[in-house]
């Protein structure tokens, strides 16, 4: 294993001191390690440790949106828990013990925010995903931040169904962790078109309602305009529609994380996206929030 520092080391390198403090910056190899990379968010207001268990950039939804490269159909291959295991730790400590803050981070965002599921496919397509999830509590454990900090699964919950994935769900709820469950549009044409899914939307809220029971969980939607548009009043109608069953339901959500175009996409449909309004994306919180639901917004 490397020494100690040297994650660090490699994101300096490439320059991501300076970027971070325009923009998120999450490069998938920024470290240079292989599951393991670390991301500063303005957001979240410190570094979170990402795990890419995709990293043959493979996927079973393809999102218009999406800034993966190369993207595939597909799952990843057969992970390497140990190797997983080594860089998480050496991450870590780079992070904990090392000198990775003070070198690497903007003196305003040394804080360590969470450990989250994501990059460049399904995290729980993964068949060792529940567990990557008793590794990740282990190593936290170890570095004394079991309960400290926030465990992050990022998903399309498209494989909610599945014995091993609600395993590491419950998993994760003793792990203070959080699911964000992405439901970008409520209606079929409109997960095709956004999510190139023939999920049927009522599939996907029975989705949403499982995950929701096993670990607190926020949906996480992305609005943006095609040629030149917002999506539709049908498709708004039927994503608030979503909302307000969940909430007359009394599902146990902690609320919508409301997005809009940060980056490109590097999908086909790239030339077709734009960013909507700030204005626009507010406005749409506040019909969420007379729902009776908390909604954060990142423009």
């Amino acid at each position: 294993m490397p020494a100690a520092g040297s994650a660090g080391a490699a994101w300096r390198r490439r320059g991501f001191g300076a970027h971070a403090r325009r923009r998120r910056s999450d490069r998938r190899d920024s470290a240079g390690l292989t599951y393991v990379y670390p991301v500063l968010s303005r957001r979240a207001g410190g570094v979170s440790v990402g795990i890419n268990l995709n990293p043959n950039n493979a996927c079973n939804w393809r999102c218009v949106y999406c800034q993966v490269p190369d993207l595939t159909r597909g799952g990843p291959p057969p992970l390497d828990l140990a190797q997983l295991e080594a860089e998480l730790r050496q991450l870590l400590h780079a992070i904990v013990h090392g000198d990775f803050m003070t070198r690497a981070v903007p003196e305003d965002m040394r804080r360590l925010n969470d450990v989250a599921l994501s990059g460049n496919g399904e995290p729980t397509s993964a068949a060792e995903f529940s567990a990557v999830v008793e590794l990740i509590g282990q190593v936290l454990a170890d570095f004394n931040l079991a309960g400290k900090i926030k465990l992050v699964l990022i998903t399309n919950g498209s494989l909610a169904h599945k014995a091993d994935v609600q395993a590491g769900l419950r998993r994760m709820a003793q792990l203070n962790g959080e699911v964000w469950f992405k439901f970008d549009r409520a209606t079929r044409t409109g997960l095709q078109q956004v999510n190139d899914s023939e999920t049927e939307p009522e599939r996907h809220y029975q989705r949403l309602k499982s995950v929701a029971h096993l670990c607190p969980t926020w949906i996480q939607s992305c609005m943006f305009a095609f040629d030149g548009a917002p999506p539709s009043a049908l498709e708004i109608d039927a994503w608030l529609a979503m909302l307000a069953r969940a909430k007359a339901e009394a599902l146990p959500l902690c609320g919508v994380l409301l997005y809009g175009l940060a980056r490109p996409s590097l999908q086909a449909e790239a030339v077709h996206l734009d960013r909507l309004p700030e204005d626009w994306l507010r406005a749409l919180a506040a019909r969420v929030e007379a729902l009776g639901w908390t909604v954060r917004v990142s423009v």
